[in-house]
């Protein structure tokens, strides 16, 4: 909630269920993957097998946006200084994610929700094993260019 522009308001809105833009780069950034890297890297597009493979690779926070097109993966703030995989982005300082309340942890068509839910503020995913499942999910003619 410290990340938000106003953290009472931040409250009310997860506390109902809805989106709140926080600011990367304090305290966290993410790394945004396309939906279909992620399926590639999990082995499957079966929602639920994708989320497990999520939460047994990553093993920290991930949150997907409405249509499952784009996978949000929680990271330290200082990977963006080194992020340079193709097939994905790690957003920078100062720009202001949309992040569903930590509640929304059950897939509901139309809505974000997160496949593997905070721990805690403070628990976030190590961008070895981030750049290891974007790797993996990677079509095979871009996996090989970027060796």
């Amino acid at each position: 909630m410290s990340t938000a522009q106003d953290p009472m308001t931040a409250r009310e809105h997860w506390a109902a269920g809805r989106t709140v833009l926080l600011r990367c780069g304090g305290l966290f950034t993410a790394v945004r993957i396309p939906g279909d890297v992620v399926r590639a890297a999990a082995g499957s597009d079966d929602r639920t097998t994708v989320d497990a493979g999520l939460a047994d690779i990553l093993r920290g926070p991930v949150f997907t946006d409405s249509g499952l097109t784009r996978y949000y993966v929680l990271v330290p703030a200082s990977t963006a200084r080194h992020w340079r995989l193709p097939e994905s982005e790690c957003l920078q300082r100062n720009y202001y994610l949309g992040v569903p309340s930590p509640r929304c942890t059950e897939y509901e068509e139309g809505f974000a929700y997160w496949p593997v839910p905070m721990d805690s503020a403070g628990v976030l995913c190590d961008p070895v094993r981030v750049s290891n499942l974007v790797l993996r999910g990677r079509p095979p003619a871009t996996a090989r260019a970027a060796q």
